[in-house]
């Protein structure tokens, strides 16, 4: 499993986005990646978040 990113937005007229994402790398089915707030509480995180499958996300450094 890998973390990465900073969401933050670097414009001044936007609240910046305070989530960050988690890799799971699997073996047997597509890799997942998971959003999560940033400061979560345990409790806040078993409903707080959403999860992609691979091949419906992409590397934001190959989409600039």
């Amino acid at each position: 499993m890998t973390t990465n990113g900073d969401t933050r937005s670097s414009s001044p007229y936007e609240p910046p986005v305070d989530f960050e994402h988690i890799t799971v790398k699997n073996e047997d089915t597509p890799d997942e990646c998971v959003i999560v707030p940033r400061r979560a509480s345990e409790k806040q995180l078993t409903t707080a978040w959403i999860v992609a499958l691979e091949g419906s996300f992409v590397d934001l450094g190959t989409m600039r």
